[in-house]
């Protein structure tokens, strides 16, 4: 791929830009906001001037209600030898596409399944992808050049490529991304009106489960309305289930002991599933998850205290495979959980006591 040409700048479409231009292809921006393509090209995303002729990938990173119309347009223009788009839902744009009588031999619909809760040209970064899955949803009719070109934006945007169906796909984002977004709205909703006091003993866990609810919404509405069915199907059995949470939690305060034990056993249930669900999470790197050992280390909060940890961590020469944080209420201070292989969690305790760190026990 020499040349390509990327239809909407926001996060999703910047980002591809970047790891694109980074890599030498020549890159032509283009966005129904032309400011907006302006500040991708001044971020090195590519140029806003367009193209003298057919680039060989178009990539449409419109909002899904749009995906169609845009690449439809852009079919009929001839702008590129293969058409793809970037949409988190698939099966739709498919469809539409069709009934446009269009020739889909020259299209691939795909979906990064990466992203963050800002959005806009701003928010991008050319390593958005990097070690993420990224879905092709090609056919029989898929022509193999464009499936080739696909498979090389994918390799430079340093992504994994996954084959799926196309509303195999939007089954599984509603699962993965979207239902778990609403729930997380839901959720954060109950501290709008909440009292000061409460909402200030927040922890990690609150910042855990509403983390993704800062979301911008007119976003969301775009792709929840392309794929509404599957979500509304999932949020079904959530409601189920939480209508046996709630009467297991009522029966825990009857005075009735079997009432009681009835509850119990209805609270362990939903923990249980829990847990059984919460372990097939791919762990790093999309490998299987693994256990480690947390070492939770003290610190003030101060420039340059992580970047000590680290370097004091390295030379201990151990690997830190995860690091959570949590800030103390009301202190300037907080605790740095780092997670390691189990083997190493000792290791590293007494490196990081010698260099004078305090670790929480």
């Amino acid at each position: 791929m020499r040349t390509a040409l990327v239809l909407g700048t926001g996060l999703i479409g910047t980002s591809a830009a970047l790891a694109l231009a980074q890599r030498g292809v020549v890159v032509h921006l283009a966005d129904h906001d032309p400011g907006q393509a302006r500040t991708a090209a001044a971020l090195g995303a590519g140029t806003d001037e367009e193209p003298e002729g057919p680039v060989d990938l178009a990539i449409v990173a419109a909002p899904p209600a749009h995906v169609a119309g845009v690449l439809a347009d852009a079919m009929r223009r001839g702008v590129a030898r293969g058409y793809l788009d970037v949409a988190s839902v698939k099966g739709g744009p498919r469809r539409e596409l069709q009934a446009l009588g269009l020739d889909l031999s020259a299209y691939i619909g795909t979906h990064p399944m990466s992203g963050r809760e800002k959005s806009g040209p701003l928010a991008a970064t050319g390593d958005l992808f990097e070690g993420r899955p990224w879905v092709l949803t090609p056919t029989r009719d898929t022509d193999t050049e464009v499936l080739n070109l696909a498979l090389e934006l994918v390799s430079h945007c340093r992504a994994v490529p996954v084959v799926m169906d196309a509303d195999a796909h939007d089954r599984a984002v509603a699962l993965v991304s979207h239902m778990p977004h609403l729930v997380s709205s839901l959720v954060a909703a109950r501290l709008e009106h909440a009292e000061e006091a409460a909402v200030r003993l927040c922890g990690q866990g609150i910042r855990d489960v509403t983390r993704i609810a800062a979301s911008e919404p007119g976003m969301w509405i775009d792709i929840l309305s392309a794929n509404p069915g599957p979500v509304a199907d999932l949020l079904t059995d959530v409601a189920s289930d939480l209508e046996e949470t709630v009467q297991a939690l009522r029966s825990l305060q009857s005075s009735d002991d079997a009432k009681r034990r009835e509850g119990v056993g209805g609270i362990q249930d939903v923990l249980r599933r829990g847990n059984a669900g919460q372990v097939r999470v791919p762990g790093k790197h999309g490998a299987a998850p693994r256990a480690y050992e947390v070492v939770a280390v003290l610190i003030d909060d101060q420039p340059g205290q992580l970047a000590r940890i680290f370097a004091d961590a390295g030379q201990a020469g151990v690997n830190i495979e995860d690091v959570r944080i949590e800030h103390a209420t009301g202190q300037q201070a907080g605790q740095v959980q780092l997670m390691v292989e189990p083997k190493s969690a000792v290791v590293l305790s007494s490196a990081l006591r010698e260099k004078g760190w305090a670790i929480r026990q």
